[in-house]
């Protein structure tokens, strides 16, 4: 059974398809449903359960061990153009506020004799 973590993801004229990292061979395929003439392929593999993909101004998340299409988003009013693609890790250690970092400055200042 494959992994996901075992591809290489490749985006290209609307289509994505998930190649064996070790031996290069075509895994699967997925063509964005919506006609994109030359569609650029952006594409942001998250947590080895989802491949966002976004095709000129359409976004999809496609399961990344089939390419399985699981949503999709026109982002109506956005255009058309080439994506920019990001997420905010689950792991990522909450900022603290300027309120705690002063209240431990504060105290860390007044154990200092």
């Amino acid at each position: 059974m494959n992994h996901s973590d075992s591809f290489v993801f490749v985006g290209l004229n609307s289509r994505v398809a998930a190649l064996d990292r070790d031996t290069g061979q075509t895994q699967w395929q997925w063509r964005a449903p919506k006609p994109h003439s030359g569609g650029y392929v952006s594409l942001l593999p998250l947590d080895g359960q989802h491949l966002i993909v976004s095709v000129n101004g359409y976004t999809y998340c496609l399961d990344p061990r089939t390419g399985a299409q699981v949503w999709a988003n026109d982002l109506p009013g956005f255009g058309s153009q080439v994506a920019s693609l990001a997420a905010a890790s689950a792991h990522t250690p909450p900022q603290p506020s300027l309120g705690a970092v002063a209240t431990d400055a504060a105290a860390a200042s007044a154990t200092i004799v």
